[in-house]
């Protein structure tokens, strides 16, 4: 489906412009927002999303960002980390460090936050299949600093539902990831009140090609997924679900932009009280992050993309975000160098400080444009929510590949309309410059990396000890054919180093791996 066209202009008289829905900020539907005051009272947590190569590398990126005040840290894992191999994995050639930092131990992991107060500074783990290893590793890292679990804050995004329609980063079937998910819900829960278990990811379905109104639909459905497997479990709504995080992509239409963050946060209020019965004002606020639209940056004239990251961070503010990443202007062609990390943390800084948007409390409430597209978003969105309860629900239309069919028609007809210059994208298909490109650094990682965070990893494999490690391995199979929670053993296999790819082996033997839906 495409997202209907805006009227040019909008009034108090057209049918789906509806005052009452408005409402105030910080109450219920939330429309304007999930606090009273917003950026009055507390501004969004600017946080820059950055790893790569070895944890002592990243550890020096993490501590240059601090300096320059990011108020949190959001971690980028390899893609062996995120599938579950070792760094010396025959799969894993050519790829460790690549597109994020290499974690293959708790060693790794004790680096990567070296000089860093695990309980004063917040991190977000953009992790999903490993997600149960990668908490456990952040948590033993934490003790090792003397930091009680209770006392880390932070983000997982443990959104796997998501992987198996947009990214393809999954191992385990959707039912036994579905299992996995629940037990660190319910850990945190008992253990980690600070902690956010799991962050339901729209960015990814919409980086995959969906369009706004998708992006809302297919991650409340996974959101609902969640919260149905969650109550299934036992765990009573009201106590888990104030913890639920979601992120969100900052794209391009400006005003279509700023409308779906109020569309979402008002369904989402709604599907909380009506359909969970929950009563808690927190577990019925939808709360999210943004990251600006890496699939909007482009190679060509690559200056452009600090105007795109502006305004995407700017729609994202106006919707109401708790946190942003911007993402930097040479993207398109490589990871950010420093410079240009340092400019996508300066944006956010001068927004906030600098264009006055901070100052009120959800300036744009009210305009008749806004509001007429906010209840479109909703109900485009609320009835493709129907049509996937139609189907059985979100597992269902997962596994029969109805949603990742939608996202694949809609990046077609998108691709179509930029190659049919219907769709202008600036330096690519109009006011083009061969030369714009042309003298720009790019990062580059060192050739000798890969081979290096090998010789670790061996090394740390031939020190530990072989009984402790296997019986901690035994005690993960165990938990995993059973019903006990996964993330205390799991604990204690990366307390005694077992690796990423170890524990993610063991869980592989038991859970299978999941093949994919067309």
């Amino acid at each position: 489906m495409e997202d209907p066209d805006p009227p040019p202009f909008s009034t108090p008289r057209d049918p789906s412009y509806r005052q009452a829905d408005i409402g105030l900020p910080g109450r219920f539907p939330y429309t304007r927002g999930v606090q009273p005051t917003m950026y009055r009272g507390r501004p969004w947590t600017m946080r820059q999303y950055a790893g790569f190569g070895t944890a002592a590398e990243s550890n020096r990126r993490y501590r240059y960002l601090l300096d320059r005040g990011v108020m949190g840290l959001s971690v980028a894992f390899d893609l062996p980390t995120q599938i579950g191999y070792d760094s010396d994995h025959p799969l894993a050639q050519g790829e460790v460090g690549r597109v994020g930092v290499a974690i293959d131990s708790l060693d790794d992991m004790t680096t990567l936050f070296d000089s860093i107060p695990l309980d004063r500074v917040s991190t977000s783990m953009t992790i999903n299949a490993t997600a149960l290893i990668l908490l456990a590793m952040y948590v033993a890292a934490g003790r090792r600093q003397g930091v009680d679990a209770g006392q880390l804050s932070g983000t997982l995004q443990n959104d796997i539902l998501k992987e198996y329609v947009a990214r393809g980063t999954y191992i385990y079937p959707p039912r036994p990831s579905l299992r996995i998910v629940t037990d660190i819900v319910a850990f945190c829960a008992r253990t980690m009140p600070q902690w956010n278990p799991i962050s339901i990811s729209g960015y990814h379905i919409r980086e995959a090609g969906s369009t706004a109104t998708q992006e809302i639909a297919f991650t409340l459905a996974d959101g609902i997924a969640y919260v149905d497997a969650c109550i299934a479990a036992g765990l009573d709504v009201n106590v888990f679900a104030p913890r639920l995080s979601f992120f969100f992509n900052a794209h391009n239409d400006f005003l279509e932009e700023i409308a779906k963050f109020r569309a979402a946060r008002r369904l989402w209020a709604r599907i909380m009280r009506d359909r969970f019965g929950a009563t808690n004002p927190r577990a019925q606020q939808l709360r999210f992050h943004t990251q600006t639209a890496g699939s909007t940056l482009t190679a060509q004239q690559p200056d452009n993309n600090i105007v795109r990251v502006a305004l995407q961070a700017l729609s994202a503010v106006l919707g109401g975000t708790q946190s942003l990443h911007c993402n930097g202007k040479d993207e398109a062609l490589a990871l950010p160098t420093e410079q240009n990390a340092a400019t996508a943390l300066r944006t956010q800084q001068i927004l906030l400080h600098e264009s006055g948007v901070a100052n009120a409390v959800d300036p744009v409430g009210g305009s008749y444009t806004i509001e007429t597209r906010t209840n479109a978003i909703e109900a485009e969105a609320s009835a493709l929510l129907d049509r996937i309860e139609a189907l059985g629900g979100t597992l269902a239309a997962i596994e029969t590949g109805y949603i990742q069919r939608e996202i694949r028609e809609s990046a077609y007809r998108a691709q179509q309309a930029i190659d049919s210059g219907a769709a202008v994208v600036v330096g690519v298909n109009k006011y083009t410059d061969e030369a714009a490109a042309s003298g720009v650094q790019v990062f580059s990682l060192d050739p000798e990396m890969e081979q290096e965070q090998i010789g670790r990893l061996r090394a740390l494999r031939s020190s530990r000890s072989e009984q402790a490690w296997r019986q901690s391995l035994d005690a993960v199979a165990l938990a995993a054919r059973g019903g006990d929670n996964l993330v205390p053993p799991v604990i204690a296999a990366v307390e005694q180093r077992a690796t990423v790819g170890e524990i993610a082996d063991t869980l592989r033997r038991i859970f299978g791996e999941y093949q994919g839906a067309d």
